[in-house]
């Protein structure tokens, strides 16, 4: 008895969260081409809340990383404003410089974002770009993004579609949505628009 009002909680908890997701507002983007296995898309230029680290895993920087932009967005500014959040969350992890982003919801801009009370959150826009992207279900781990990633670089090298700089990681749901998971991996590609 015990065991099944524990599974109806957690069922109807997991319901309110997929609902609350399918509110979040998501970055744009438009599909240009879509392939069996992956679409390209054009993404206008954005303005993210990015924190930059030493991390060279998706585990390392995942847990501060979010942290810190979670703390800027729930009032950690100098309006302390709550700012909603969106999706995707942007993981660009590489043994150089990695960086995670959060997009700013669309009513904001670099004018009108309150500065963030911690030095290591930056304020960015992005440039206008086309990538291609390859989805996967489910909790992301290093071991996914680095298998998607070159599932990803064999297909565009089999299409002879042209991409550069590095494969990134977006994460779609809240940690503590367990069903219905969206992630993928992007990279930006040479594409002539028509």
């Amino acid at each position: 008895m015990k065991a099944a009002v524990l599974i109806f909680w957690l069922l109807l908890i997991q319901t309110f969260t997929i609902m609350a997701s399918v509110k979040t507002e998501e970055q744009k983007y438009k599909v240009v081409q879509s392939q069996k296995d992956f679409e390209i898309r054009f993404y206008p230029s954005a303005t993210l809340a990015t924190v930059y680290s030493s991390a060279k895993s998706y585990k390392e920087l995942s847990g501060n990383g979010f942290r810190t932009l979670a703390g800027y967005i729930f009032g950690g500014n100098e309006s302390d404003t709550r700012i909603s959040m969106t999706s995707p969350v942007h993981m660009d992890i590489n043994n150089s410089k990695s960086s995670m982003s959060f997009v700013m919801p669309s009513l904001y801009n670099m004018e009108n974002l309150p500065k963030p009370n911690d030095s290591s959150v930056k304020l960015e826009k992005t440039d206008e770009e086309y990538v291609a992207a390859i989805r996967f279900s489910g909790y992301a781990s290093d071991a996914d993004i680095k298998s998607y990633s070159e599932n990803l670089r064999n297909l565009l090298n089999e299409k002879g579609i042209a991409y550069y700089g590095n494969f990134r990681f977006l994460g779609y749901n809240p940690p503590y949505q367990f069903f219905g998971r969206r992630n993928e991996i992007i990279v930006s590609v040479k594409w002539e628009s028509n």
